[in-house]
């Protein structure tokens, strides 16, 4: 079989009636449907187009609305147990991202099945996400505030305005404003994309950065910023962050190119020819180490270059090749689809969730969905497959 076949049949694996488990394995909690990881699972599935797949992921994005939360949130993950549902809505945070994630699942899964009907279902959800959203601005300036733990680098020390979840709502604002155009939508569309531009970049001139005194302060770097908030900025490179503003392009002409430059050299200069998810990775000579080392629930996983912390995670490239094909570097792509796929290949096909960057060793949990998507999306998205963005 080939490493696509192999992808898609463990999408078939993980996929019950209720919409895409994590894992096919039974490790801690990962049988459960995840918001983040069943929407990329879906995606994967209509770029796909299996008839079953593409029928799990409808099913992933009902779950996740029936268990919607009154104030708008959506669920981290749900698990069916035989006498009753359990819900997580985060552990020591709460988790924003994964109302940005639902509404990018419905507007795809509409768009691909030319099912509008199941996104109109689907709008009273979708409008409380955008609500609580809205309302977690704090000060009604157009950026989201995060707590720190509260998205997919659960325990990682970013905080504050952090890109990626600004990235992923700016996404499900403008999908939803594909299928169901309103001028209000269109308009904070454009002021979350100038805020985007103005503040997680030094430019020559910006005309009102968020933190003045942070911002003159800021160091100019070849990629996006990954986060800032009261105390100043946090200047890491966030690879799945970058990868989402080249795939949403964000001055792509006047910006993409240095990302895409800076990137290429981390990627070629780590042994696993992957992009890390953060880096550099945070060591115990830093002044972050204290943060990070603490900000664990149960045991502490983010050693240098493993996990969030410098770990190479295959479905973070798999969004970067996404990104490199949509800015015209289809070579770059079709390089990072092959190191994909030998990482899935790794112990018989084990698709482990990440790997030690240095070591080149698995560190995560084997035979996870979103390892196997990143090979579908890629691959698809080599074939010409667009999200809706």
């Amino acid at each position: 079989m080939t490493a696509y076949q192999k992808a898609t049949a463990l999408l078939h694996e993980v996929a019950t009636e209720k919409g895409f488990l994590a894992s096919a394995n039974d490790i801690t909690n990962y049988r459960r449907i995840w918001a983040r990881d069943g929407v990329i699972c879906g995606l994967a599935a209509l770029f796909d187009g299996d008839e079953h797949l593409v029928k799990t992921f409808r099913e992933t994005l009902n779950t996740l609305s029936d268990h919607q939360y009154h104030l708008g949130n959506i669920p981290s993950n749900v698990f069916f147990d035989k006498t009753k549902t359990k819900l997580s809505f985060g552990g020591l945070a709460g988790r924003v991202d994964t109302i940005a994630w639902y509404i990018i699942g419905v507007c795809n899964y509409a768009q691909f099945t030319h099912d509008l009907d199941f996104a109109k279902a689907h709008v009273n959800a979708i409008n409380k996400g955008f609500n609580l959203l809205e309302a977690w601005e704090f000060n009604n300036n157009h950026l989201v505030y995060v707590p720190r733990s509260g998205n997919w680098a659960d325990e990682y020390i970013t905080e504050g305005y952090i890109l990626y979840d600004q990235l992923l709502r700016l996404w499900a604002l403008r999908a939803f404003n594909l299928l169901f155009p309103s001028i209000e939508k269109e308009d904070k569309i454009i002021r979350i994309t100038r805020k985007i531009s103005e503040n997680y970049r030094k430019r020559k001139t910006t005309n009102e950065p968020y933190h003045p005194k942070a911002y003159q302060e800021l160091q100019k770097k070849k990629y996006w910023m990954a986060a800032f908030n009261p105390s100043g900025y946090q200047t890491q490179f966030d690879a799945l962050a970058n990868s989402l503003a080249l795939i949403l392009e964000i001055d792509r002409d006047e910006f993409s190119p240095k990302v895409v430059k800076y990137a290429e050299k981390v990627r070629k200069k780590v042994k696993t020819k992957l992009l890390p998810a953060f880096w550099p990775a945070i060591t115990e000579a830093d002044a972050d180490w204290k943060l990070l080392i603490n900000n664990c629930k149960y045991e502490f996983r983010n050693i240098p270059f493993e996990f969030h912390n410098g770990g190479t995670w295959q479905m973070v490239n798999g969004f970067y090749g996404v990104g490199l094909l949509q800015n015209g570097y289809r070579d770059e792509a079709e390089e990072v689809l092959m190191r994909i796929n030998k990482l899935n290949e790794f112990e018989n096909w084990g698709f482990y969730e990440n790997f030690n960057t240095e070591t080149k060793q698995p560190t995560g949990v084997p035979k996870c969905a979103w390892s196997a998507a990143a090979t579908v999306i890629l691959s698809q998205a080599l074939n010409g497959k667009k999200f809706l963005t």
